[in-house]
């Protein structure tokens, strides 16, 4: 599966919010909305959500003998 179907609803990704500021979404249904919110008309656009970025490697640790056959 691609898309998890346990996503939080939020109006930041919702097929009917449009982001007028980076504090405001403006909702068909509702209005004005702050970004974390959400209401029961909510429609998850996957083009909206932004993934966390992934954790860098520590690569620290490793040494030298770790790299050989």
């Amino acid at each position: 599966m691609l898309f998890s179907k346990s996503i939080e609803p939020k109006c930041a990704y919702c097929q009917r919010g449009k982001a007028i500021e980076s504090d405001t979404i403006l909702c068909i249904k509702k209005g004005s909305m702050e970004p974390g919110d959400s209401c029961p008309a909510f429609r998850y656009d996957p083009l909206k959500r932004v993934p966390p970025r992934p954790i860098t490697p520590d690569f620290s640790r490793l040494k030298d003998e770790d790299f050989s056959l």
